[in-house]
Formats: C-alpha cells, structure tokens, sequence
C-alpha cells in the first residue's frame, strides 16, 4: 500500500536529524507501523465515511513515529516532546492498530457527547471569510517570532494527506524563509487587521503571547496597535506543565503573558474625529479608557496594582491612539500629567474616574498591603521613575540617594549613554538650597518627624497656612533639615523642567543626524525619542528612518517608542 516518501523540507526545525540518516517522512516511521497506516489510509477510499476517518490517523500520527520516546517505569503513551522533531536516543514503539482503535473509541464519544455546536474551518487569517463585526469575542494564540515552525512540523501528517501548508504568509521568523522581525510584524498587523474588522466595536479581544524576547513583544504590541486595538491589560498565565523548550532553555519564558486589548466603540471614534489634536480628544480618550481597565483585585489580604492606571502608561497609550490614526499629540508629558490630576482621582499611583474611585476605596480598607511593582533601571527612563519614586516618598539629599542609585544602575543597558546622578536630578528634580520658603513637598515629609512637627505647627500657626511656594521660616533648624533636599516639583514647574530637558535632548538629536552611513554605538534613547516625535510632527519621515538605520537593529525592536516612530515614518513614507 502507498505510504509518503517525500524529503523532508528546507528549514530552520524540518532537517535536524538529517545527520542520523532521517531524511524522508517515511523514516520517521517503524516498517510494520508504516504498513498498518498504509493499509488504514488504503480501505478509507472504499467506505462512504472514509474522509470522516481521516482524523483518526491524522489525529494519532505523532505517537506512532520515532517522536515517541521511551521512559523506563512509565506506562504514559505520549512521551512526545512538543514544538519540535527531536527524536530521542532511546525509542517507543507502539502497536498502530491498538492505538487508531483507541483513537475510534475517543472519536466516538465525542461524537456521541451533546455539546454545543462548533464551527471549524481552515483560512489564512489575513483574509478571513467573516462579516464586517459579526464576532462578539476573539481568542487568539498566534505564532511568536520563531518559538515554533508550525509548517515544517505539520509535513509529517500532510504528506499523508497530500495537501501542503503555503508557507509563504506564515507569521513566523525563519531564516530559510527569509523572514525577520519585521517580515513577522507586518504579517501580524495584517492579521490583527482582520480581526479589527469582524470584531464588533468594544468588544474584546485575548491575546496569549509567549516568547522570551523583548523585540517580539514589542512587534506584537505594535502590529495591536497599528490594526486599531488598545490594550488594556498584561497578565500571566501559568499553564503549570512546560513545553519542551521552556524545560530546556535557559533564556525561555516560563509563563504566558495574556493581553487583553479592545476595539474602541464607534462613539469614541467618532468623536475623535470631531476632537482629533484637541485637549478635548485627549481626555475624552483617557476618560473612555479608564472605564476599560480592569479594576484591582484583593487576593490574600493583598491589594494588587494595575500597571496600566500608571500616569506613564496612560501618557503612551494616549500618544500611541493619536499616532496611529494620524493626529498630533496636542499636550506634553507634563502637561498631560497635570490634567490627569486635575481630572481623574489618584490612589497608590493608579488613576481612576469618580464612579471606579469609590469602589477602590471601599477595598482599600479591606486590604492589609498594596502590591508593589518591581521596577528595574536599565536606562534614563526607568532612572527617572526610580527616582521619582524615592522623592515622592521622602525628599533626600545627593548624598542619601547616591548609594542607592549606583547599587540600581547594575543593570544600565550596555548601549545605553551613562549618565550621572546629578545630571538627572538636575534635568528632572528641583533642590531646596536654603533661601525662600521651604517647599510643600519637604514640608509634608518633614511633618512625618516628631522632632520637627511641633516646630511646623508652631510657624503655622504664626504665619498662617503653607501658602502656594510652601512654608515661610527663619527657623534655623527647620531650614538645616530641608535643605539641600532634592523633591518631585509641582506640575507647572515640572512642565518648565521639561521644556529645558526637551531642548537639550533635541540638541543631543542633532549631532546623530551628522555624518550619514555613521553608526551610532553609545546613545541617548531619550534623545532618540524626543528627535523621532520631533520629525513626526513636522512631517520629517525621512529623518526618522535615516537616524534608525544608524542604531542596532535589536535595540530598534526592543523600545516600543522608537518602533512606533520608525513604524509610522515608514508608512508615511510609503504612502507618498
């Protein structure tokens, strides 16, 4: 009987074991297996439900190969390592008639089982054959990157069937293929396009996303964003049992991560249109989203935080929808930052409408500790957040802060322009050098001290209220404690601060645009970003791609603010 001979394909996983003289489908099979599935795909031709039968084979095929290992004092039948055509030293052969009869058994009780019906069909999802929104919900587990190579592992049950995957619209990353990050991104964003389409507006969508790598997750995160979605929350998913290749690599992620992303309800979207560049098309957006977010959980007496009710992420998403549908961003981090809280109640960091506060607070007093997000400095952005963080808790002095921050800095990415402490407090902090008021911020610190809160209420209560520049006192002492104190200044002095720091990172920007064809080895990213959003207001795509070509390709991918930037000019481009 006719059995598949065909070599095995070209690829990055399909020709492993060519070294050990597997070359060919057929090889992956014992003979007298290989003649009972023969003679099994042979009598289907003749019964009337041969093509329902095939699924038996097809179904059971792998722990009928040389895949099957064998494991002494273990009677589990698949010993199967997924993801890959790994055959093993030592090998298991299992009887095929016993094991399709035990494939009839299962196929029978499911067929039998009165369950709801489903509806499977086979298409690319680029192009899927779906009504304009007609899906209440998508749950999707795409290809990531080159964790697997989904065609080359199928060959063993295609050759059976004689009907071969087009390889050429896989989303994968594969140097057979020719394919890299960016031939994977561009096919996601066409996918998730198509899913944008036949998902109604806010409705849902799940993402289960699994790779190790930085430059994947931002690909994943883009292509989301370029086809309409906004995401709205990251979880993990901790499916217990690994895969072949989380066991074994040492670089695999252990868990999934679950993204939850939605497609904005066309109210938003028209409204947008109507708002577009405007304050009002900001807040509208912020106010629309906020009601999005899933809301903190209590689990174990322990309050979680939601990353994404963070200032700095509701600033990114903010710009990310007014960047990808074309519009310029009408305010700055700090002014976005200041209408935030001018508008939306703040609580441990995350920001909430009035309706979604209330709720927070009631379980803020069942909760006996918040969760804290860690939070690793690796560059000038995580830096300053890090030390954000340590001001707002307690205004410090250089001193104080500088042991701290060289034992943080362990980690500073190696591409990454080093900067010194100062330099960052100066840029982004304001210090109390001992002259004029002693400002709020050290003020509500130092009323925390027993030793100085009865001197506080004591010049209070002679000179009045903290008025708007903070507490006026001759009091030597009080101005010995504060002085010196570096402190996370007031939103309109903040938005001062970040005038300046925006002039200087554009003047770093201009000396990379120098010397064409020049790689850039050592960098500034803040410059790089503030040089990107800079050229994307005024229309300067070609800068954009002419400044990325001259950074490493991996640290392009792995910053979800260049590759938004780059992405955009690209397709700016590419439309004139």
């Amino acid at each position: 009987y006719w059995f598949p001979t065909d070599r095995m394909p070209e690829g990055d996983e399909a020709r492993r074991n060519d070294d050990i003289g597997i070359t060919h489908v057929h090889h992956f099979y014992t003979r007298r297996n290989l003649w009972v599935l023969g003679a099994y795909i042979h009598r289907l031709k003749n019964l009337q439900l041969g093509k329902r039968l095939v699924p038996i084979l097809t179904g059971g095929l792998l722990g009928l190969t040389k895949l099957q290992r064998y494991k002494p004092k273990t009677t589990f039948p698949n010993m199967i390592l997924s993801g890959t055509l790994y055959v093993g030293s030592l090998v298991r052969e299992w009887r095929a008639d016993q094991w399709l009869q035990g494939k009839l058994r299962s196929f029978k009780r499911a067929l039998s089982s009165k369950g709801r019906l489903a509806v499977i069909t086979t298409c690319s999802t680029t192009q899927m054959d779906f009504p304009k929104e007609s899906c209440d919900y998508i749950f999707t587990d795409p290809p990531f990157g080159g964790n697997l190579m989904y065609s080359e592992l199928n060959i063993l049950w295609e050759a059976w069937l004689k009907v071969f995957t087009n390889n050429k619209p896989e989303a994968v990353e594969n140097k057979t293929q020719g394919k890299g990050l960016l031939e994977y991104q561009e096919l996601m964003t066409q996918c998730f396009r198509e899913y944008y389409r036949v998902l109604k507006p806010g409705r849902w969508m799940t993402v289960e996303f699994h790779n190790s790598k930085n430059a994947v997750w931002n690909a994943i995160q883009e292509s989301l964003q370029k086809a309409g979605f906004v995401v709205a929350d990251v979880r993990v998913l901790d499916k217990k049992q690994g895969t072949f290749k989380q066991v074994t690599s040492s670089g695999a992620v252990k868990q999934d991560l679950i993204i939850s992303a939605y497609k904005p309800n066309g109210g938003l979207e028209e409204r947008f249109k109507l708002t577009a560049g405007t304050e009002e098309g900001v807040w509208d957006f912020v106010r629309t989203h906020l009601e999005k977010l899933p809301m903190p959980k209590l689990r174990s007496g322990e309050l979680e935080v939601i990353a994404e009710r963070q200032q700095h992420l509701l600033f990114d998403r903010m710009v990310a929808f007014h960047v990808q549908r074309g519009v310029l961003v009408p305010v700055s981090a700090a002014e976005f930052y200041e209408g935030l809280r001018q508008r939306f109640p703040e609580r441990d960091g995350m920001f909430f409408t009035p309706e979604q506060v209330a709720e927070y607070d009631k379980l803020r007093l069942k909760a006996e500790r918040i969760k804290q997000l860690e939070l690793f400095v690796m560059d000038e952005s995580s830096a300053i957040q890090w030390l954000r963080k340590e001001l707002a808790n307690k205004p410090q002095t250089f001193q104080e802060l500088h042991p701290k921050f060289m034992k943080e800095i362990q980690g500073w990415a190696k591409h990454e322009k080093p900067l010194e402490l100062s330099e960052l407090l100066e840029e982004n902090f304001l210090m109390y050098d001992g002259e004029g008021p002693i400002p709020k911020q050290i003020v509500s610190w130092m009323k925390k001290s027993e030793r100085l809160r009865e001197k506080i209420r004591a010049e209070e209560a002679r000179r009045g209220e903290i008025g708007e520049l903070g507490l006026e006192t001759d009091d030597p002492e009080l101005i010995k404690a504060a002085k010196d104190r570096w402190y996370v200044p007031d939103p309109n002095k903040a938005r001062d601060l970040e005038k300046l720091r925006e002039k200087r990172l554009l003047k770093e920007f201009e000396e990379y645009k120098q010397f064409p064809g020049r790689r850039l080895k050592i960098f500034r990213t803040e410059a790089l970003r503030a040089g990107f959003k800079r050229a994307w207001q005024e229309k300067d795509y070609q800068t954009i791609v002419d400044v990325a070509k001259k950074i490493p390709d991996r640290i392009l991918q792995e910053d979800p603010k260049l590759l938004m930037w780059y992405d955009q000019a690209l397709t700016r481009l590419g439309e004139e």
